[in-house]
C-alpha cells in the first residue's frame, strides 16, 4: 500500500475473511460495496495480495465490476504461485457445491514474490506442493522425478529450488491455459485430483482437508482408480502415494457415506450425464480424460 502510494496510486484497502468463506456471493456483494465507496472506475484495477481464495473472490469482482475491470493476482501462497493465480478461473461458491459461480477472466499481471512464502505455516506450504506434484504426473515426468529427488529441501523452503518448481509450474499450466483456455478440452488435466478432492471438501465442511489436502486425496483415488483398470502401473501408482507421504499430505483415503459423496459430486461441475469426467494417469507424465460411472467410485471410499 505503501508503495503504490509513492508511486502516486490511490489504494483502497479491503480485507476479506480467510479461508473458503471469503468465496461467497455475500462477500462479493461487500467488495462491489467497497468498489462503489471508492469511485472504483473503468480506469482503475483490483489488486488480490493473498492466497488462492482471495484471488478467485477479488478476479470474480473484477470480472463483474463495471462489466469487467482490470485485475492483478499477488499471490502469498505457494499454491496460489504455481496454479490458482495463473490461467483466469475466478470464482465463488454456492453453497451446494465448490466454484459453482464464476468466469474465465484473465489477469493484467500475475507476480509472485517468493519472499511472501517464509511467512506460509507448514501445512500451507504442503498443500502447495500438492499441486505442484500434480504437474509432474499430468505433463513432465523428468519434473517428478527431480521432486522425487528434491522434496525434503523444497519442504525447508531452499530458495534457488522453490524459484526453479514455481516457474516449471507457472510454464506448464501457462502452455495448457493458452491452447485451451475454457476448458473445452486439454485445460482439463489440470482438474487431475480435484474432481473427487473438491467433493472431499464438501463432505468435510471446508474445515476438515485444505484444498491441497484435498487433492492429494483425490490423486491417490485417481491412481487407484487406473490401477484397477490396468491403465497405471502399481509401481508408479506406489511413487506417486510415497511422494505424496514424503511431503506430509494424507493419502488414507477416508470412509465416506456413499450418499453424501455422490451428492458432493452430482452437483460437480465435471459430471456428464450421471457419469464424472475425471482425469486419470496413464503413466507419470501423462494422463487422460475419461467418463467415470458413479458405482465404480464407490469401491475407492469403502
Amino acid at each position: 500500500e505503501q508503495s503504490l502510494r509513492e508511486e502516486g496510486w490511490q489504494p483502497h484497502l479491503t480485507l476479506v475473511p480467510d479461508g473458503e468463506e471469503a468465496k461467497s456471493l455475500k462477500v462479493a456483494a461487500e467488495l462491489y460495496d467497497a468498489c462503489l465507496a471508492a469511485g472504483i472506475e473503468r480506469g482503475a484495477a483490483i489488486m488480490a495480495l493473498g492466497g488462492g481464495v482471495t484471488g478467485d473472490v477479488a478476479g470474480f469482482v473484477a470480472a463483474t465490476w463495471l462489466r469487467g475491470i482490470a485485475f492483478i493476482q499477488l499471490p502469498t501462497t505457494l499454491l496460489a504461485q504455481v496454479d490458482a493465480s495463473v490461467g483466469g478461473k475466478v470464482a465463488v461458491n454456492h453453497p451446494r457445491g465448490k466454484n459453482l459461480i464464476g468466469a474465465f477472466y484473465q489477469p493484467a499481471a500475475v507476480i509472485a514474490d517468493l519472499d511472501t512464502l517464509a511467512t506460509l505455516p507448514p501445512r500451507e506450504m504442503r498443500a502447495g506442493l500438492a499441486e505442484v506434484i500434480k504437474y509432474g504426473v499430468i505433463a513432465d515426468a523428468a519434473f517428478f522425478e527431480y521432486l522425487e529427488e528434491n522434496i525434503e529441501k523444497i519442504l525447508t523452503g531452499d530458495r534457488e529450488l522453490l524459484e526453479r518448481v514455481v516457474l516449471r509450474c507457472c510454464a506448464i499450466k501457462a502452455e495448457i491455459v493458452a491452447a485451451d483456455e475454457r476448458e473445452n478440452d486439454l485445460r482439463a488435466i489440470l482438474n487431475f485430483g480435484h474432481s473427487l478432492g473438491h467433493a472431499f471438501e464438501a463432505v468435510g465442511g471446508y474445515s476438515t482437508y485444505n484444498h491441497g489436502e484435498a487433492v492429494a486425496l483425490g490423486m491417490v483415488a485417481a491412481a487407484r482408480l487406473a490401477v484397477r483398470r490396468s491403465s497405471f502401473s502399481p509401481q508408479e501408482s506406489v511413487r506417486l502415494v510415497n511422494l505424496l507421504q514424503r511431503t506430509g499430505l494424507p493419502v488414507d483415503l477416508p470412509p465416506l457415506k456413499a450418499q453424501a459423496l455422490l451428492a458432493a459430486l452430482e452437483l460437480d461441475k465435471k459430471m456428464r450425464h450421471g457419469r464424472l469426467r475425471m482425469v486419470i494417469p496413464e503413466r507419470l507424465g501423462q494422463v487422460k480424460i475419461t467418463l467415470v460411472a458413479l458405482e465404480e467410485i464407490l469401491p475407492l471410499i469403502s
